[in-house]
């Protein structure tokens, strides 16, 4: 008869803790060990960005750095159309908040077609100044030509890649309705007439179909590019 009590005080204390712990505003318990964070589209793309995309080495975009298969440091991803602006588009608090709650900026953060490789300090400098012309050429980055004009907040890139840069912000225009200025559309359509798409550009653009199922079509027809108003 007692060890009938004893068990019927058990399971009575058992099933108030079940219920308290299912109760309205109760804290979830945090299961011991290693807890997964998910995975954002960003990351798993990155992964593909270097094994795949830039996996035999390449360029860095602004300085025309050569990097072989093992990158080393000091060179990471650059976003052509800075993440920033992106985030004040769509009204999250900081890129953290956009991810958990906008399925439209993971797939503008990992779209590869606005990845580029890049020097991590140019990268940091370049921030989300908008792409202009900086008279005299000052180099303040030594044979790296890359002009930053800080009081205007723009940076003027190599000639080379000026048609790239260009491609890529006006795929992102059109592909998600991200805003380009009238002034800063009309030099990247200059930019992109002076430096057409070429051979490595188009095999990029090529390589990016394979990963992700979407190509830039102003680097397939560049002709496209006249209908774009902005």
């Amino acid at each position: 008869m007692k060890r009938l009590a004893i068990t019927f005080v058990l399971f009575l204390i058992g099933a108030l803790s079940a219920a308290e712990a299912s109760a309205p505003g109760s804290r979830p318990s945090i299961p011991a060990g290693n807890t997964k964070i998910p995975d954002t589209e960003y990351f798993q793309n990155m992964r593909l960005f270097w094994s795949r995309l830039y996996g035999k080495g390449g360029e860095t975009l602004y300085c025309g750095q050569r990097f072989g298969p093992n990158k080393g440091r000091g060179i990471n991803i650059e976003h052509i159309f800075p993440m920033s602006w992106v985030i004040n588009t769509l009204n999250c608090r900081d890129r953290s908040h956009c991810r958990s709650v906008s399925p439209r900026f993971n797939k503008i953060e990992a779209d590869m077609h606005n990845l580029y490789p890049a020097r991590a300090h140019i990268n940091k400098e370049r921030g989300a100044r908008a792409f202009g012309m900086v008279a005299g050429e000052p180099r303040n980055f030594g044979r790296c030509d890359f002009e930053i004009d800080r009081k205007r907040r723009l940076v003027e890139p190599r000639p080379e890649v000026r048609g790239n840069i260009a491609r890529a912000m006006f795929y992102m225009h059109s592909t998600y309705g991200l805003k380009l200025f009238s002034r800063q559309g009309k030099l990247l359509k200059q930019w992109h007439r002076e430096d057409p798409p070429d051979a490595g550009e188009r095999h990029r653009n090529e390589i990016i179909e394979r990963l992700q199922g979407k190509r830039n079509p102003f680097i397939d027809r560049p002709e496209l590019v006249k209908n774009l108003r902005f």
